[in-house]
């Protein structure tokens, strides 16, 4: 097989590329297979935009501090693994978002798309599905939507809810939501289209992210699940991601 190996740039990564390419040798990204990332959750994210064009399986060795989208780091039988390997298709979230200016920019999110509050005063934000007003105000830090891949990561630490990666469905996610108290947040189908409108954006600015791509003093956001962008990610058969999300929700820790 024709691999493409990319790592992140700390030692350890760069050092286990060196190995994997003297035994199995390398070629460009729009030559290979497969694209192997070394690093850890965030590269993966990187080497997934990155490459998505080409359609390409991406497997990944963990060789950073988080590794949940990552296999065992592992110099033997690559090929093997790769050929049993599980896929998992991950489809990314499209964030459109307007300033003041009316300009308007696009990203991508594998993981989620957050707006954040920018001072020290707490976001004012419309919440809006499918073009009906859900919450006309919803005072918080900040609010998510979030992929099935992606609920276990900052969408789990707010306490949203981790979903099965075959559901079709989003978890939408406040952030230390102050009015309406009661509300923690809705699990939507994966077709909902989510506008997002910040009530005072001089008084109270907010910036919005997807994945690590930001965008500052937003006045309106809207995300949606992006048709046909989908990319492959490959896991090893007792590491596949559908029972690594089943297990977070069993996690003690």
């Amino acid at each position: 097989m024709r691999f493409a190996f990319v790592a992140s740039e700390t030692s350890v990564a760069q050092q286990a590329r060196r190995k994997l390419v003297e035994r199995y040798g390398d070629v460009p990204a729009v030559e290979a297979e497969a694209i192997v990332a070394l690093g850890g959750d965030g590269f993966m994210l990187r080497t997934l935009h990155a490459h998505r064009a080409l359609d390409l399986p991406v497997y990944g060795m963990k060789l950073g501090r988080v590794g949940f989208l990552m296999n065992k780091h592992r110099l033997d039988d690559l090929p093997g693994r790769i050929e049993r390997a599980h896929v998992a298709s991950l489809y990314p979230l499209e964030m459109r978002t307007v300033d003041a200016q009316g300009n308007e920019r696009l990203a991508l999110a594998f993981n989620e798309v957050s707006l954040l509050r920018q001072s020290n005063q707490a976001a004012h934000l419309e919440v809006k599905l499918n073009d009906t007003v859900k919450l006309s105000t919803l005072v918080c830090d900040g609010i998510m939507v979030a992929t099935p891949a992606g609920s276990t990561a900052y969408n789990l630490s707010a306490h949203g809810p981790i979903l099965p990666l075959d559901a079709n469905v989003l978890a939408l996610t406040p952030i230390s939501p102050f009015r309406p108290r009661r509300w923690r947040g809705a699990i939507l189908p994966h077709r909902t289209q989510v506008a997002l409108r910040v009530l005072d954006p001089g008084k109270r600015p907010v910036s919005a992210t997807a994945d690590f791509h930001e965008v500052r003093d937003v006045h309106a956001v809207e995300v949606r699940q992006a048709e046909g962008q989908g990319v492959r990610l490959l896991f090893d058969p007792e590491h596949n991601l559908e029972q690594r999300i089943l297990d977070e929700q069993f996690a003690a820790e």
